[in-house]
């Protein structure tokens, strides 16, 4: 059902834009760094937050770290990453295969400036195998996230 959301979702906003599956598992950053061929700062995972009563999702470089200061300054309270079951019930996708595209319900999204580095990410795309090779400011758009700065990068 997911990565069929995920299809779905490109077929609609961005025809161009093609799901890349991989054989090999994509669950993690380095996983999914090895399946994609690029370097763990270029995927862009997606975390899955509550921060009070609202839920968000914060995309971000696959190396960078949540500065839960800087979340709760933006966000005005203390985040908490959501349960494993949450996250599929609430984004329809699993975790590993976790990505702002295609979702259950329209969250709120955030892209964190870390992505900026990067000319192409790669997001997964609603499962374990599967991902898109997307510029950051094309993901933003497609996704209606707002820019922030909530990570601090990691080498």
């Amino acid at each position: 059902m997911s990565l069929e959301s995920v299809r779905a979702f490109f077929a609609e906003k961005a025809p161009d834009i093609s799901v890349i599956e991989s054989a090999a598992s994509s669950a993690t950053v380095v996983l999914a760094a090895e399946a994609y061929g690029v370097e763990p700062a270029r995927i862009a995972k997606t975390l899955s937050l509550r921060v009070g009563d609202r839920v968000v999702l914060i995309v971000t470089s696959g190396t960078s770290r949540m500065d839960n200061k800087k979340v709760k300054a933006q966000f005005g309270g203390k985040p908490k990453m959501l349960g494993v079951e949450e996250v599929a019930d609430i984004t329809g996708h699993e975790v590993g295969g976790v990505c702002p595209f295609g979702l259950k319900a329209p969250l709120p999204i955030y892209c964190d400036v870390s992505l900026k580095a990067f000319n192409i990410v790669v997001p997964a795309a609603g499962s374990t195998h599967s991902a898109v090779r997307i510029t950051p400011d094309r993901m933003a758009e497609l996704t209606s996230a707002e820019w922030v700065d909530v990570c601090e990068v990691r080498a």
